[in-house]
């Protein structure tokens, strides 16, 4: 029996959510928020790029302090601290787009190489990508790497379809909304690994996001709807705040 309780970990509440149909909900909503509030912030409120990220990096800091405080899932740090990776995770993608001039090609690659690193580094350290035990500062610290990677990742390569590759914004949010069709009949009717089956979506969720964003963001002449970043993003942002107040009245999501 010691040697159980030695291995225990001091804290056994799960620090992220459950995934559940609102924890896709709100990741989808905060992906869209990621691309058109750093859209807004660095063009129409005329901080430019690099403001912008000193700026976005900084909140993302204080969120994360905030988050790392808590030895539970609290929805509004939780999803506080997503909504706001997202945006520095687009900024990050955008500054060495725009501002460094790297092709869109290689900055999916060097994002992929990164979350491949993190993920191996993870696993070789707790044996497990699994985000149901997300028990310890480190296994949460791994996390939060991957997942600022994986937003980085899909800003690049949502770009790089939607832009690069000529689909337009919606035919490549169609696209990827399709590939992760394929993921979830792969998992529910031909038992993929449930962990795969989760980072493989959670991946493809930030540039489907990005394109549905740009898509209704982004002016006609551009192939959008034309709805504007300041509309989209405050509409969203609406949105998510809903939900966190639905989870923290109903405490969805817990373990």
């Amino acid at each position: 029996m010691p040697a159980i309780a030695a291995e225990t970990p001091p804290f056994t509440y799960n620090r992220v959510p459950k995934v559940t149909v609102d924890f896709w909900l709100i990741k989808l909503m905060a992906v869209t928020v990621g691309e058109t509030a750093a859209d807004f912030l660095s063009v129409h409120f005329g901080l430019g790029l690099t403001a912008t990220s000193l700026i976005m990096t900084g909140f993302l800091a204080a969120a994360l302090l905030l988050q790392f405080a808590q030895r539970k899932y609290v929805p509004l740090p939780y999803w506080l601290a997503v909504v706001l990776i997202s945006v520095v995770g687009t900024l990050i993608s955008d500054n060495l787009a725009d501002n460094l001039g790297v092709p869109l090609a290689t900055t999916s690659t060097i994002f992929a190489v990164a979350l491949i690193a993190t993920f191996t580094v993870w696993f070789s350290s707790e044996r497990t990508l699994s985000i149901h035990t997300i028990y310890t500062t480190r296994r949460e610290a791994f996390y939060w790497l991957a997942i600022l990677f994986t937003f980085a990742l899909g800003t690049s390569a949502g770009d790089l379809a939607a832009e690069g590759l000529g689909l337009g914004y919606l035919q490549a949010g169609l696209t990827y909304a399709a590939v992760i069709a394929l993921i979830a009949i792969a998992y529910y009717g031909f038992r993929l690994d449930g962990i795969l089956a989760f980072w493989l979506a959670y991946i493809l969720t930030r540039p489907m996001g990005a394109s549905f964003g740009d898509y209704l963001s982004q002016p006609h002449s551009n192939g959008g709807l034309g709805l504007g970043t300041t509309i989209t993003s405050l509409v969203f942002l609406g949105c998510i705040a809903a939900i966190i107040i639905y989870m923290t009245i109903t405490k969805e999501g817990r373990e």
